[in-house]
């Protein structure tokens, strides 16, 4: 049977580190970020610039991809890291997924071989929980803490907070900073505006431009209060696409016309703001470039013509990943380097392999196809940035002050304010939400993924509380016809049905839906009369999956406080005050939410 199937997810292990040397071991916390260089900051760049070779240069545009687990310095995987920081010069790292310590220890490290500092980024678009934070020890699930964990950005366009967007940049300022990583891949300024997109969906902070800028714009002040610096993406706009580009190209028919009233607002905004970086987008925008459009990445129209000529962006450009299908499927491992370059781009972000990568520039310079002032002009950038995040004086951060920073108790407090303020009521047609005081039985179904190892355990907790008896049941898109007939049985036995789908947004997944005979399980339980109230932790536009359900609540993601916030609004312990960011159609309307005051405890219902 599929029906109750326990995950579970790999442990990063930390260890005990040796001591810090003295130039680490100053406070924790980092200024704000200053927008122009002291003239100290500027003879170091230029000094930086005037002492390395031409391949040096080169190895300064190529950053490869770390994990972020614990690896001692003379293990295989350290050994990668030092070739490529000792050997290659590369000028910056993108760490992934790991714990607090295990970051800074390996970056440190890292730091300590590079001859100059390295510029260290990584996705923590939606807090620095995305990516230090989440784990859990098999085979009990043990949590291991980490970093911050908030909701999914959709859940701020909910809520509908500047302060909140601002307070989210600052604690995730403050985390990626406290570990050694400098610079944030986000906020993502795409505008999701097509329900059928695999890949942005509830990153997006909605549909609506003018509220994309201005949340991001918030973010953005918060992470640079926080001495963080940011990266807005993905370049010209991923936001209407029906593919996944880690898979394939994703071609788009906008003109330009649409281009600026809807892709553009958010980009032009942050680039006023004062953003650090942009990322591109391997799409084609076949509906201004026409049938051949390349990549956007490849694209010296939409790289320097509209992004830094038309728009003023002086800032890093980053491509998006050089592995990913929407390039490498279609152009192979090294061309796309040489054409990235020439159409603007500063970083080569995660090449398939960077040695071949700083030969395969430095052989185009070399042959006279790329001038080496163009390279100089973007490794000026790299340093200016590394300037400006202070590396030339501190390169190093204190590990020891890690615990007083890293998932602090105020840091929490604000990621769960914003996912129950983000609990959004779609529609309620029989007067389901909060549960009623009579309601004694509930039949909660999880459906989820095989990988996603907590969904459901805390909201099913929560919610089994003063006198409320939850049958809980977990399915995903395996369960059987059989299995859910059985389910029926016991859904009849009890007075309402809870169907929670945990269905977000995955790299390489290629689609975003409910699959299997979830979907018809549902909608057979509706079409019998059976009170069910569906809780989307994760795409919102699930609702096009089991239109015929009686409610439909909106939480935006899976993390622990997501599911927490749900649970209390269901009880009638919080207000439900969220509004829908993006429309639902044909059901509801952007802006749409129906609100509900928080039940005073005795009050009858």
């Amino acid at each position: 049977m599929h029906i109750l199937r326990m995950m579970f997810a790999a442990l990063p292990l930390i260890a005990a580190c040796a001591p810090v040397p003295p130039s680490a071991s100053g406070p924790v916390g980092h200024p704000p970020l200053q927008a122009e260089l002291s003239p100290g900051a500027d003879r170091w760049v230029e000094r930086t610039l005037a002492s390395l070779t031409l391949r040096e240069k080169v190895g300064q545009l190529v950053m490869p991809w770390v994990g972020g687990e614990y690896a001692a310095v003379d293990s295989p995987e350290f050994d990668q890291i030092a070739r490529w920081v000792e050997e290659d010069r590369v000028g910056g790292l993108i760490v992934s997924v790991g714990l607090p310590h295990s970051y800074a220890a390996k970056l440190n490290e890292a730091q300590r071989r590079a001859g100059v500092p390295l510029l260290v980024t990584s996705d923590m678009e939606n807090g620095p929980g995305m990516r230090m934070g989440g784990i859990y020890s098999f085979p009990h699930l043990l949590p291991q803490g980490g970093g911050t964990t908030f909701p999914p950005v959709m859940a701020l366009g909910a809520a509908g907070s500047d302060s909140l967007a601002y307070e989210l940049g600052r604690v995730l300022g403050r985390e990626a900073r406290a570990v050694g990583v400098h610079m944030t891949f986000g906020p993502v300024l795409d505008v999701n505006s097509n329900p059928l997109n695999p890949i942005i969906n509830t990153r997006s902070f909605g549909e609506d431009p003018e509220l994309v800028a201005r949340l991001a714009t918030a973010y953005i002040r918060g992470a640079r209060e926080a001495g963080l610096m940011t990266t807005g993406k993905h370049f010209p706009g991923h936001g209407d696409t029906d593919v996944d580009s880690h898979i394939d190209l994703p071609t788009i028919a906008a003109d330009r016309a649409r281009l600026d009233a809807v892709e553009f607002p958010p980009f032009r905004v942050a680039i006023a703001e004062g953003v650090d970086g942009i990322m591109t987008a391997h799409i084609a925008v076949v509906g201004v470039e026409g049938p051949d459009a390349p990549p956007a990445t490849l694209s010296p129209f939409f790289m320097t013509d509209v992004l830094r000529e038309e728009m003023g962006f002086d800032g890093l450009l980053f491509t998006d990943a050089m592995t990913m299908g929407g390039v490498a499927k279609r152009y192979g491992a090294t061309e796309p380097l040489v054409l990235a370059l020439e159409a603007g781009a500063d970083v080569l972000l995660m090449p398939r392999d960077v040695r071949q990568a700083i030969e395969t520039i430095t052989e185009a310079v070399e042959s006279g196809r790329i001038s080496e002032s163009r390279i100089d002009l973007s490794v000026r950038r790299i340093l200016a940035v590394k300037a400006r995040a202070g590396l030339p004086e501190q390169r190093l951060v204190n590990r020891e002050g890690i615990d007083r920073v890293v998932g602090t108790r105020a840091h929490v407090g604000i990621a769960r304010t914003i996912a129950e303020r983000s609990i959004t009521l779609a529609r309620d047609h029989r007067d389901l939400v909060p549960l009623a005081r009579t309601v004694q039985q509930v039949l909660s179904i999880t459906y989820a993924g095989p990988t996603d190892p907590i969904a459901g355990r805390v909201f099913n907790r929560d919610l089994n509380q003063g006198g409320l008896v939850v049958d809980a049941v977990r399915v995903d898109d395996r369960t059987t016809a059989a299995e859910f007939d059985a389910l029926r049985a016991r859904a009849e036995a009890a007075e309402l049905v809870v169907i929670s789908a945990y269905v977000s947004p995955v790299e390489y997944a290629g689609s975003i839906s409910a699959e299997g005979g979830f979907p018809r399980f549902v909608e057979r339980l509706s079409g019998e009369g059976k009170p069910v109230i569906a809780v989307s932790f994760g795409s919102p536009y699930l609702l096009s999956s089991f239109p015929s359900v009686s409610a439909y609540l909106v939480a935006w993601g899976g993390a622990e406080v997501s599911q927490r916030a749900a649970a209390r609004a269901l009880r009638g312990e919080i207000p439900i005050t969220g509004r829908l960011p993006i429309s639902l159609p044909p059901y509801h309307a952007i802006g749409a939410g129906i609100q509900r005051p928080a039940r005073l405890a005795g009050a009858e219902g």
